[in-house]
């Protein structure tokens, strides 16, 4: 499945205050997830394997590393959970870097927003404006997109321009 995504990623230290603030809107609150993302040496873009209690997903996406909204071209492949996937991947390709979080997963109509507690690197949320079908354009997307930035009030040098494999590699020295 391909998708079209408008995203931010901030640090935030008190994620319980924006999720407060989120909760003002009566979001979908889809539960909380213990997931493990294993991302997978690739020669351009990302490639990461989900697993999880609630999501289990391969994921190819492209972004650039800028910090503030963005857009990802995204191809997603959903599964049930089985090791042979990951174990071809892992012959094939070898392991980059593992993140493992516990993210809580809201939406607001097409809006993702999830609060993440990432090991090794803190708390984070992340706003996701994502069309799967041709419901948006990706002016539209940008422009729910800037409407989470404002209505969360980030503080200056919040937002991230990395994922979290990039924040994990550079801890590690790589």
């Amino acid at each position: 499945m391909n998708k079209k995504i408008f995203e931010f990623k901030a640090k935030v230290n008190d994620i319980e205050k924006y999720e407060k603030q989120l909760l003002t809107l009566n979001p979908t609150f889809r539960g909380l997830d213990h997931q493990i993302d294993t991302y997978f040496n690739t020669p351009k873009g990302r490639l990461k394997l989900r697993e999880g209690n609630i999501e289990n997903a391969l994921i190819n996406y492209d972004r650039e590393n800028i910090a503030g909204a963005k857009e990802s071209r995204v191809i997603l492949y959903k599964h049930q959970p089985d090791t042979a996937l990951k174990d071809i991947l892992i012959h094939q390709l070898g392991i980059k870097v593992v993140v493992e979080k516990k993210r809580k997963i809201y939406f607001v109509e097409n809006v993702k927003i999830h609060f993440d507690r990432v090991e090794k690197l803190g708390t984070f949320m992340e706003v996701e404006a994502i069309e799967s079908g041709e419901d948006f354009s990706i002016d539209e997307l940008k422009q729910q997109c800037h409407k989470y930035l404002h209505f969360f009030e980030l503080p200056e040098g919040a937002l991230i321009d990395k994922s979290y494999s990039d924040l994990i590699l550079e801890l590690k020295g790589e």
